[in-house]
């Protein structure tokens, strides 16, 4: 990849009417042994139970099929192959759209009946070049699947979505035909001339919330939107646990001090070790928000400093429980999720240093070793968040 930058991917989605499964399904994969990242949007035809059956069933071929390098023509083929039709009109049970970014850095898109993938760069549309395979397979005869490849720069933002986006509002007064693609278009250019930063959550956010108020906040179909964003890096350092051996304090703490990034620390220790080291004094926060943890304290130069463990316990707990209808509390734990989502790079910091506060018999059975938590905290933010992950323990 000539460019270094972060791949920020974010689907937000909003089922039909009052229906509580979605029948569109979105999947992501990161192939970290060959640097590549797969997504894919499928859309079940109608909604429910069954809609989100046959589009988990079309996510998931597609994933596993790209993921095992087969071509378009074939994965297309065997995907459709797979699924029911509608015998009357011939039309799949379910759509897809499937973007690659390879080891590369180039992105290779793949889109059966799903509504135009739109590629803003800048704050403009960019066109690559869109291929048009005719099946040929007698049961798929005429059936056509778009393809196009082309080297993202940084900025650049791909959206793709479900035709609840684009067919919102369709039969009112403004919206006759649908809100449209094109609306769509202008809607996001409009968006990242106001926020140029705008993340891909966020982005992908606005899209849905304006389809559902197209549909007077009762959705006629399954609504989805999901943005791929290429941008800088946003990094942040979680710094928990003193060292096994004193001695080191002072290289411990200075590759803190020039971390090029937000700074959180777990553990009151480490902050006291830090504060000694830096020369800064910690302030208390008195207002307990959660109950299970202690206030947060402040320092010069950091986020925030939280209890250790117990809090990186609740961290991983509240990241394994998170969708797109989590609210953050304020307590510490929640602010550390917050500012977790808010990033791209996570680099742990850790002392194995043990703790005799966490060694008394009537602490909590779950209660592990710091190890232990960082690694499950990291395996949460790699798979399922997609999010760059280090880990260096002292």
């Amino acid at each position: 990849m000539d460019e270094k930058f972060f791949i920020e991917v974010n689907c937000q989605q909003k089922s039909h009417g009052e229906a509580r499964i979605c029948g569109d399904v979105f999947l992501s994969k990161r192939v970290r042994e060959e640097g590549r990242i797969i997504t894919v949007l499928s859309d079940g035809m109608g909604h429910g139970v069954k809609a989100n059956l046959l589009a988990t069933l079309t996510a998931t071929m597609a994933v596993n099929f790209t993921k095992e390098h087969k071509g378009v023509r074939k994965s297309a083929e065997i995907i459709m192959k797979t699924l029911p039709e509608d015998s009357v009109r011939r039309i799949s049970y379910s759509t897809f759209t499937i973007v690659e970014i390879d080891a590369e850095g180039e992105v290779h898109i793949t889109e059966y009946e799903n509504p135009r993938t739109l590629i803003i760069r800048g704050a403009r549309l960019f066109e690559p070049e869109w291929n048009c395979m005719v099946l040929g397979d007698e049961r798929m005869a005429g059936k056509e699947v778009l393809s196009a490849l082309f080297r993202p720069r940084k900025e650049d933002r791909i959206v793709f979505c479900s035709d609840g986006v684009t067919q919102s509002g369709l039969g009112t007064e403004k919206y006759p035909n649908g809100w449209g693609i094109e609306n769509l278009q202008h809607f996001i250019e409009d968006a990242i001339r106001e926020e140029q930063d705008i993340s891909a959550a966020r982005l992908s956010a606005k899209v849905v919330n304006k389809a559902n108020q197209n549909d007077s906040f009762y959705p006629l179909d399954d609504i989805s939107c999901a943005v791929i964003y290429f941008r800088e890096p946003r990094r942040l350092m979680i710094f928990s646990g003193p060292p096994q051996d004193p001695a080191v304090d002072p290289m411990f703490t200075g590759l803190l001090r020039q971390f090029d990034g937000k700074k959180i620390i777990c553990g009151a220790t480490t902050g006291d070790m830090v504060a000694r080291e830096w020369g800064e004094r910690i302030t208390d926060e008195n207002v307990q928000y959660d109950p299970d943890l202690p206030p947060v304290s402040h320092m010069n130069g950091v986020e925030l400093i939280t209890e250790g463990i117990l809090t990186l316990s609740k961290v991983s707990e509240l990241l394994k429980k998170y969708n797109n209808n989590y609210v953050p509390g304020k307590g510490p734990a929640d602010e550390i999720v917050r500012h977790i989502l808010d990033s791209d790079e996570i680099h742990f910091l850790a002392g194995t240093g043990i703790n005799t506060a966490h060694q008394d018999p009537n602490m909590p059975v779950e209660l592990e070793l710091r190890r232990t938590v960082v690694h499950r905290i990291a395996r949460t933010l790699e798979e399922k968040f997609l999010k760059e992950v280090t880990m260096k323990f002292f």
